[in-house]
């Protein structure tokens, strides 16, 4: 962040007591510190928690997981009960916390989730916003989820884990 968001002073780095250098606006006499957008994103297995799925979102043509924003006053944990719900409609449970890494090229801290949804069924799948949704057991989800994504990092990194 190089200007102020509320007046768009340009910034300087002040040191701030025990954080070290923090970019300072001399107008409004106010530190600045870092702005982003937060998303979650979910690893969603079925009722017998033996497959995974992935979506392909865009036109795009590439599997990768559930994801989302979180909305001003949600927490994480229900931005993916609802992101679940609007994307495939599906309710999901059992949410346990992956992993988080932020993602520069959209300016996202991106939180990943596993979860257990309540049925297979995706027939309430929000056309609009994926293009296909399909099961895959882990060894499938491993081998055609998008190469060199976050989603990839965050899918193996859970494989890994369990």
């Amino acid at each position: 962040m190089k200007y102020c968001f509320e007046c768009g002073t340009l910034l300087v780095d002040k040191p701030l007591k025990k954080e070290g250098m923090i970019p300072y606006c001399s107008k409004c006499e106010a530190f600045r510190f870092p702005i982003f957008s937060s998303a979650v994103s979910m690893i969603i297995h079925n009722p017998s928690k033996d497959k995974i799925l992935l979506i392909k979102q865009y036109g795009t043509g590439n599997n990768v997981l559930v994801a989302g924003y979180i909305n001003k006053g949600e927490n994480a944990e229900n931005a993916v009960i609802r992101e679940a719900y609007e994307e495939i409609g599906l309710r999901v449970g059992e949410l346990r916390f992956n992993k988080s890494e932020y993602f520069p090229k959209t300016n996202t801290l991106m939180l990943n989730y596993s979860c257990v949804a309540d049925t297979e069924a995706l027939d309430g799948m929000n056309t609009e916003e994926v293009d296909e949704a399909r099961w895959f057991t882990f060894e499938e989800a491993r081998n055609s989820i998008m190469p060199k994504s976050l989603a990839k990092r965050f899918l193996l990194n859970y494989l890994d884990d369990i």
